[in-house]
C-alpha cells in the first residue's frame, strides 16, 4: 500500500522551526522598537536645544523653572512666558515633546539665568550615549 503524507515527527520538527524563528522574529522586533525610542528621545532633545535657544535670543535668559516635567499637562508648550499650558501658538515649541515611554519623562532644571539642563533616559546606547544623558547649552552629553 502506497500511502503519501508526512509522519508526525515531520510535522513536529516544521512546527519547532517555526516557533523558534517566530521568538527570534519577536527578540529582534523588540531591540528595533527600542533603538527607535533612543533615536526619537535624542531627537527630542535636539529640538528642544533649538526652542530654547531660539527663547534665549528673544528673551536674553533660559524659562524658569526646576525639574519640571516636561510634556505633562502642565507644560505643554514653550511660548514667551516659558513652559505652560495656554498660548500654545508660539514660535518657539507648540507641542513641547515628552518620553516615548509613559514611565520615562523629560525633566528641565533653570541651572542659572544661562544656563540649563534637560534629562533624559536612554534604554541602551546610541552614537556613543547610554542610560542617562543631559542636554545642556553645549550639546548632549551622558
Amino acid at each position: 500500500m502506497n500511502k503519501k503524507g508526512f509522519t508526525l515527527i515531520e510535522l513536529l520538527v516544521v512546527i519547532a522551526i517555526i516557533g523558534l524563528l517566530s521568538t527570534l522574529a519577536v527578540v529582534a522586533l523588540g531591540n528595533a522598537r527600542q533603538k527607535a525610542r533612543d533615536a526619537r528621545r535624542l531627537s527630542d532633545l535636539k529640538q528642544l536645544q533649538t526652542a530654547l535657544e531660539l527663547y534665549y535670543t528673544d528673551n536674553s535668559a533660559y524659562p524658569a523653572g526646576s525639574g519640571v516635567t516636561l510634556g505633562d499637562a502642565n507644560h505643554v508648550c514653550l511660548n514667551s512666558g516659558g513652559f505652560t499650558t495656554t498660548g500654545c501658538t508660539s514660535p518657539y515649541m507648540g507641542a513641547v515633546p515628552s518620553d516615548p515611554l509613559s514611565t520615562q519623562s523629560y525633566t528641565y532644571t533653570l541651572s542659572a539665568s544661562s544656563s540649563y539642563s534637560v534629562t533624559a533616559t536612554l534604554e541602551g546606547s546610541m552614537n556613543g550615549l547610554s542610560a542617562g544623558v543631559t542636554l545642556s547649552p553645549s550639546g548632549i552629553a551622558d
